[in-house]
């Protein structure tokens, strides 16, 4: 086997093209498109948003753009995740969507803070029925809005509590959805959920066949990440049933079915969740701090994570299929099982499975395991190699730095962008940056499967061409970490998410539009 591997960092050379680099070749071409084509004025601005979005921007829209502008910011336009996710709700009018709001913020198990934006001070006050602690939301709110004072009107906003996302939208046209019950609450934690937030997969069918032919092939019968859109889409793969612990069994779980405006941090495909930047990603234990960095030369040649048993609550034997053990029982090569690699064979270049892991280029480890029953706790420290307690920043040693969900987004990751390592990421949980960040151009795109994994890491590190590729992707992340992820530009994304919000309440508008009369 080592034989083989000495031959294979040499097969992928200008005559022999490694699949990754036809996939950054794409990558670097959906960036050079994102940056090409933002507005470059406020006029530009609004046919833009007319073209996308088939309606006129909300009021405050040209001082959000003067706003975006002073901060340089590099998006005007690519603002999908809020325009998807708050359009379902035009079928409501303004003062029906307010009502809702009122309403399940005291329902039983609603586990929603009920949030007023003062515009007069840029100010942010959350209530919640009975919890003290909300999560550093205040602090997040009043971080991204300090100085907007008398900029944005008076909003009135929910947030979910947990990290688990909350909203499944039913598939209801605009009379439906009037005469409906405005929202039902059911509690699933530590029960499947899959066969609930899929249940309206149907109606998307012709869209996600179409997604799937653009989407679904394979470089040398290996699932290199193609499409991250289509990768994370539950429709498109129903194997995801049984591969992650937020379908299987999540910790925390409150279903909210029906028109209900909430913010989350992080949402699956199929559900409704509005997204708003995680308060993690302003938190001290967050925070890249430069000088705990060292140079990509003196960087361990290796892959690694370090981290919690979070994702799923074990209450059975299933835990070994949640997403953070597959992932460390792989890359700890503990049941000796077969991994793929690409190989020359006959003058063709194609998969073949091999028991070999180089356990060198992997250092991988639970450091605590929690959420599960006594048994299943048990099975998994005598199952794992569980580390002790790792430094918060031992990631930054390594060239490549592996993140993936926990119960809910991933909190360290713009520690990792903002590294000079190169992150490697498994999600299957959108977030507010996912209109900005590109797959093989900031970050490398890890499968559900982590069936690419090993040949993944082994042309990344064991390849000259590789090892330049990672390099790059690390440099290229970390650039545009300063310039796109900045606490000034999760204030433009909220700015502009505040004042559709503000459309949408409005009193004066009615059901079945977003304008205001």
């Amino acid at each position: 086997m080592i034989r083989h591997a000495q031959q294979s960092a040499k097969i992928f050379g200008p005559e022999r093209e490694h699949p990754v680099e036809s996939l950054v070749r794409g990558g670097k071409a959906n960036y050079k498109s994102l940056l090409k084509t933002q507005s470059k004025s406020y006029k530009e601005a609004v046919e833009q948003y007319q073209l996308r979005y088939h309606a006129e921007p909300p009021p405050g829209f040209e001082a959000w753009y003067e706003f975006a502008v002073h901060h340089k910011s590099p998006i005007i336009d690519d603002f999908d995740a809020i325009y998807h996710a708050v359009s379902p709700f035009w079928k409501l009018s303004g003062k029906r969507v307010t009502e809702t709001m009122s309403q399940i913020h005291f329902a039983e198990n609603s586990e929603m803070w009920f949030c007023s934006f003062n515009g007069e001070s840029a100010s942010s006050d959350c209530a919640h029925a009975y919890r003290v602690f909300d999560r550093h939301l205040k602090v997040l709110l009043d971080t991204l809005f300090q100085g907007l004072d008398g900029a944005l009107p008076d909003v009135k906003f929910l947030v979910n509590h947990f990290d688990e996302p909350r909203v499944l939208i039913p598939t209801w046209g605009a009379e439906e959805a009037r005469n409906h019950p405005q929202f039902n609450i059911t509690s699933m934690s530590h029960q499947p959920i899959w066969d609930e937030v899929t249940k309206f997969c149907a109606s998307s069918k012709d869209k996600s066949k179409k997604a799937k032919t653009q989407s679904s092939s394979k470089a040398f019968d290996l699932p290199f990440v193609i499409d991250q859109s289509s990768a994370m889409d539950l429709c498109e793969h129903p194997e995801y049933r049984n591969m992650h612990g937020l379908f299987m069994s999540p910790v925390s779980f409150s279903l909210v079915e029906g028109f209900v405006p909430a913010l989350s941090t992080g949402s699956p495909s199929t559900m409704g969740d509005i997204l708003l930047p995680s308060p993690a990603y302003i938190e001290g234990e967050f925070i890249y701090d430069d000088s705990k960095e060292v140079g990509w030369d003196k960087k361990r040649n290796n892959l690694y994570w370090a981290g919690s048993t979070t994702g799923g609550f074990a209450t059975d034997a299933n835990w070994i299929n949640y997403q953070r053990q597959r992932f460390v029982k792989l890359a700890q090569n503990i049941e000796r099982r077969e991994f793929y690699y690409l190989r020359e064979i006959g003058g063709v270049i194609q998969r073949v499975a091999s028991t070999f892991l180089n356990g060198r280029l992997f250092d991988v480890a639970f450091t605590r395991i929690f959420q599960c029953d006594r048994k299943y706790c048990r099975d998994q420290r005598r199952f794992f190699k569980v580390g002790g307690w790792a430094d918060k920043d031992k990631a930054l040693k390594s060239r490549l730095v592996f993140d993936l969900d926990g119960n809910g987004i991933s909190g360290r990751y713009y520690k990792l962008l903002a590294s000079k390592s190169a992150p490697m990421k498994q999600t299957l949980l959108r977030e507010w940056h996912d209109d900005r960040l590109i797959p093989w151009v900031h970050y490398i795109p890890v499968s559900q499967s982590l069936e690419e994994l090993p040949e993944l890491v082994f042309y990344l590190t064991s390849t000259e061409a590789g090892q330049n590729r990672a390099r790059e992707i690390a440099e290229q992340g970390r650039d545009w970490f300063f310039k796109a992820l900045r606490e000034k530009d999760m204030a433009v994304y909220m700015y502009r998410l505040l004042l559709e919000l503000a459309r949408l309440q409005d009193p004066g508008r009615e059901a079945g539009s977003p304008a205001i009369h």
